[in-house]
């Protein structure tokens, strides 16, 4: 087809289509790699059977304090000025763990250490009956803890803000790229919606825009909007074309592609590339309907906070979230925090600036848990709750913490797990994860083996990955 159009094959279809210049970029990315591909993906359908549906991945970018978040350290509050020479946790660290990642001490000129134990900026309480330790700045997850796992024990080996990248992917920044845990699930798995794809994304990205690499774009996520007018850049055509006109351009385009498909039968990069493109032309009327909220009540608008203007946003996320997970969406990625380290980087300010953001998100994602739970969905639905690392328990400047990771918590609910659970634990003051810790891909392998995927069959052939790639599953928190 691209030698028979005088115009050209891009031009054509993105003048008959109407598709936005970005989605025929993002939908043509693969014809410039080649004809065919050397491997094929799986048939679909999970390896056993599996106890969730779907994924809802919530990330909060630039670095949550742990301590001040879920996993609270009375000992800051007690030895607060203090370096940690000074104090009775000075030889406290996890050897397995410095096995593989270094701790760096920073030294002032007099050889002392220049972090001095920064005390707690918020108060806790336990909550619900299982007597969770959360922060006050998250009192609305708190009253739904007890359908919560936390885990306190996380690490990774990236101290700057490609960590994002790292905990996405299992691999640090500086490394190859591969595919995130949104593509593989993509990957993975088959559809349960024809007309929306399998793997979203909303909120601000910035190191890393691509989730297939090896994989190859179609296992990229789609970029949305919570904008009914524009949800997507081909959410609706370019120029003025009526609906008429633009199904009978798709109509011509399909029947060319058709034809060519029958002359080349083995062509599966032909095929996917037809694949991708009926798939945006339903989604055109699928995804606006999605995210138009209007015959949702009054309720459920107040559980996600879309009464309020601090919560609006978010919750709007976090409602467009449920609605796509209900028509069968796989995984739906949620960043939270702009700039290009994330907002929740609080390298000074740090009580002001967590109060504010911790504001935005707190109610809608407790609002999210409940409804999914009242709607029966919680079952099915896993919900992940994750930051790119924690924060040191030593000040930075006169009210901030560095970036930390050493040990730090993310937490899931939902889809088979254990609710109202605590899992792992890091030291007294909130440096080393010191019991039961998990590299990042831990997280990944327990998504897949809900979902009904063996992690170690997640790979393709010329693309030999790594046993850490692979995670284990924190078989502890599966109920």
């Amino acid at each position: 087809m691209h030698n028979r159009f005088p115009l050209g094959r891009r031009s054509f279809l993105g003048s008959a289509l109407g598709f936005g210049s970005l989605a025929l970029q993002t939908m043509l990315r693969a014809d410039d790699a080649g004809t065919s591909a050397d491997w094929s993906p799986p048939d679909g359908r999970p390896h056993f059977a599996p106890k969730a549906k779907s994924v809802i991945w919530l990330f909060m970018r630039g670095g949550v304090s742990h301590m001040e978040s879920f996993d609270p350290k009375p000992a800051l509050n007690q030895f607060a000025g203090k370096s940690i020479p000074e104090t009775p946790f000075a030889s406290v660290n996890n050897p397995e763990l410095l096995k593989r990642v270094r701790v760096v001490v920073v030294n002032d000129a007099n050889g002392q250490q220049r972090n001095k134990l920064y005390p707690l900026q918020v108060g806790y309480k336990k909550r619900g009956q299982s007597g969770i330790e959360v922060s006050d700045w998250f009192p609305h997850i708190g009253s739904v803890i007890d359908d919560i796992s936390v885990i306190r024990s996380m690490w990774t080996t990236d101290d700057n803000h490609g960590a994002q990248v790292q905990f996405h992917s299992g691999r640090h920044m500086l490394d190859a790229r591969v595919p995130t845990i949104g593509a593989w699930v993509n990957w993975g798995l088959g559809t349960l919606n024809e007309n929306l794809p399998q793997f979203i994304s909303m909120g601000p990205r910035f190191f890393d825009r691509r989730d297939g690499h090896y994989l190859g774009p179609a296992y990229d996520s789609v970029p949305l909007k919570v904008d009914p007018r524009n949800p997507l850049d081909y959410a609706t055509p370019d120029g003025d074309i009526s609906p008429q006109e633009q199904r009978l351009s798709f109509d011509l385009v399909h029947r060319l592609n058709r034809l060519t498909a029958q002359e080349y039968p083995r062509d599966s990069t032909l095929d996917a590339r037809i694949k991708s493109y009926e798939l945006a032309y339903r989604m055109q009327t699928a995804v606006p309907e999605i995210i138009d909220f209007s015959q949702e009540s009054q309720y459920t608008e107040k559980l996600y906070g879309l009464d309020q203007p601090e919560t609006k946003a978010f919750g709007q996320q976090l409602l467009a979230a449920r609605r796509f997970a209900e028509q069968g969406v796989r995984f739906i990625q949620i960043q939270h925090g702009g700039g290009a380290a994330g907002a929740w980087d609080q390298h000074s300010g740090l009580k002001a600036k967590h109060a504010e953001l911790a504001g935005q998100v707190d109610r809608p994602i407790a609002g999210l848990i409940t409804d999914l739970k009242q709607r029966g969905m919680l079952d099915e639905m896993l919900v992940v709750f994750a930051t790119e690392f924690g924060r040191t328990p030593g000040s930075q400047g006169a009210d901030g913490r560095d970036h930390h990771p050493y040990g730090f918590s993310v937490w899931m609910a939902g889809g088979g797990l254990k609710g109202g659970v605590v899992h792992g634990a890091t030291d007294e003051i909130g440096f080393h994860a010191v019991e039961q810790p998990h590299y990042v891909t831990d997280v990944h392998a327990t998504i897949l083996k809900q979902l009904g995927l063996h992690a170690e069959r997640m790979e393709i052939p010329g693309h030999k990955r790594l046993e850490q790639d692979f995670g284990h599953p924190i078989d502890d928190i599966i109920a």
